[in-house]
């Protein structure tokens, strides 16, 4: 898997755990709907930490978390 895809997954994971849609997360996060929009729908596969770590805020919870998943256990090596 590949990282962009494991990061909309545990996005996903969380949304689901907290019982929240993904524009929901969008304002709890102070991000904008189209930015976490382009991470879900693919169009951004290289999602900063600036922004993971503003939906960890909305989410309450920190960058240890959102990475602390099977999720991305098996990454694909991305060097290109």
């Amino acid at each position: 898997m590949m990282i962009g895809t494991a990061v909309q997954k545990r996005i996903l994971e969380l949304c689901a755990e907290k019982s929240i849609t993904v524009n929901k997360l969008a304002t709890m996060s102070g991000i904008t709907q189209s930015t976490l929009n382009n991470i879900m729908s693919g169009r951004n596969n290289s999602t900063t930490i600036s922004t993971i770590k503003k939906i960890c805020d909305g989410l309450d919870i920190n960058i240890r978390d959102f990475f602390d998943s099977q999720i991305f256990d098996d990454l694909e090596q991305e060097i290109k």
